[in-house]
């Protein structure tokens, strides 16, 4: 599906970088079929060119060849972003956001021309291949263009197709979701140290019991809330835990995080639209 496409990446930080990794080790792209731009750090494009062996065309040329242009700039920036590569696009090319907040109509509003836009929200697991991400189509885009996109995503993790109006919540969900483990595991950690535990034993013995509790939700046809009861004997040590998270509020505070991530999402978005 890939192998006569031209893919451009508006926008070469760790994101960018994670698909290019991603396509590659797939094979399902030649790497001279890939090239990078950014707004001005022309250094960075060289390294990617020299890890990776994407293509370096001059701006005008990458945009016009592009098949596909993935928009990985900051949010704020895409008015100025589109704007800056406007002239050279045309309606035949697809373009997949994968911008926090920023809906696929603004994004044709900027280009003033029919080319269909997909919406995406991966997650920075992207880098392991490992990424959970939510993928919408905007009003043009066909089937043709959401199976490209997959293709594309799918080099880096699982693809989920949703309504473009629950990607705010994804993004508070799984968009944030690893800083939220991170910062559970700087937690696991600081009690083992409090505790005495030698760290590197610590880390590998918490990044094992994450990664095993992940398999056992995978693999097992099971609600989450049974698999906690069946490891949580009365009067036991995992009980005597879980009340300590329950007098905490735990789970509320959790389900605070993933609203409020939501929420900012929407903001951003709000923030990236020109003011009246």
């Amino acid at each position: 599906m890939l192998q006569n496409k031209n893919i451009c990446f508006f926008g070469a930080g760790s994101m960018a970088e994670a698909m290019i990794s991603g396509l590659l080790d797939k094979k399902l792209i030649d790497s001279r079929q890939i090239c990078a731009l950014n707004r001005g750090n022309e250094a960075r494009i060289q390294e990617l060119a020299s890890r990776y062996g994407i293509a370096t065309p001059t701006r005008e040329r990458a945009i016009r060849e592009a098949d596909v242009i993935i928009l990985a700039v900051k949010p704020k920036d895409i008015a100025r972003a589109v704007a800056e590569i406007n002239q050279w696009t045309h309606p035949e090319q697809l373009f997949i956001s994968v911008l926090a907040g920023t809906c696929t109509d603004y994004i044709s509003t900027l280009l003033g021309h029919a080319a269909p836009v997909v919406r995406t929200m991966p997650n920075t697991s992207a880098a392991v291949g490992l990424s959970a991400t939510a993928i919408a189509p905007g009003v043009t885009a066909t089937e043709d263009d959401m199976d490209l996109a997959i293709a594309i995503f799918g080099s880096i993790g699982i693809v989920e197709t949703v309504k473009e109006e629950e990607l705010h919540a994804i993004t508070g969900l799984s968009g944030s979701g690893p800083a939220y483990v991170y910062y559970l595991v700087e937690a696991m950690e600081a009690a083992g140290r409090e505790m005495g535990l030698d760290a590197d034993v610590a880390r590998r013995l918490i990044l094992q019991t994450i990664i095993g509790a992940a398999h056992m939700l995978q693999k097992q046809d099971v609600e989450p809330s049974i698999l906690r009861h069946q490891v949580t004997s009365p009067n036991g040590t995992t009980a005597a835990g879980i009340e300590v998270l329950e007098k905490y509020k735990f789970q509320e505070a959790m389900r605070a995080c993933i609203k409020r991530a939501a929420e900012r999402s929407e903001e951003m978005g709000a923030q990236s639209l020109p003011t009246s």
